[in-house]
């Protein structure tokens, strides 16, 4: 089971205009998250994606692959809400980078202090729901949430594959290190992570990942 940290607020209705005026608030806090810059490259020009871009890309790897879940039927939607909602706690907290295992010590706090501070910007019912799906993600237990972290971590992947590993070797990361990463994306989809495997194995054929530390 995963428990969602918040308490219920006691009810206070809002006014439609109160309403509003805080959704907007949530609404303009997140054009933020276009000015948070990820490892990863994008294809084209090389340059650092940014974690607006990556939940973009995130949404619609979901739609489109949804039917490559392990659990069948997936609640889509909720999927996609959670991947919307999930890095929007680097506003505060900041990207950080997966083989960083120093920084990923307080990662989660970090980030549920950072949750805590956005979603309370939202009408109270909003704040509960919306840090009820980010925990949810958090916690990786239901079928939704293991599918959402196969896909968060079967994007990376892809991108390092694509951009000939230029990150993986910036940070000496090798296959060993990738692999242990992100195995558990088998528990949301054994067809991704097969896929993944392929494409790591063929970035080590290629050079674009080291197979051992130097």
């Amino acid at each position: 089971m995963f428990f969602v940290s918040l308490v219920v607020p006691p009810s206070s209705p809002l006014s439609a205009d109160e309403r509003l005026e805080r959704q907007m608030r949530f609404i303009i806090e997140a054009d933020k998250l276009k000015e948070v810059f990820r490892q990863s490259l994008v294809t084209q020009s090389r340059r650092r994606e940014n974690s607006a871009e990556h939940s973009w890309h995130f949404a619609l790897m979901i739609i489109t692959l949804a039917e490559h879940s392990n659990h069948q039927p997936l609640d889509v939607l909720r999927v996609l809400k959670m991947v919307l909602l999930h890095d929007l706690v680097e506003i505060d907290a900041g990207d950080t980078y997966a083989y960083d295992t120093k920084n990923m010590v307080d990662q989660h706090a970090r980030e549920a202090v950072a949750a805590t501070r956005i979603f309370g910007l939202l009408p109270p019912d909003q704040t509960v729901e919306f840090r009820a799906l980010w925990d949810e993600f958090e916690a990786k237990e239901t079928p939704e949430a293991k599918f959402a972290a196969a896909c968060d971590r079967f994007h990376p992947m892809l991108l390092n594959c694509l951009t000939g590993g230029e990150t993986w070797t910036k940070h000496g990361v090798t296959h060993d290190m990738v692999v242990a990463r992100n195995q558990h994306a088998a528990e949301g989809s054994q067809a991704i992570w097969a896929y993944a495997l392929r494409l790591i194995d063929e970035a080590v054929a290629s050079g674009a990942l080291a197979r051992k530390a130097d």
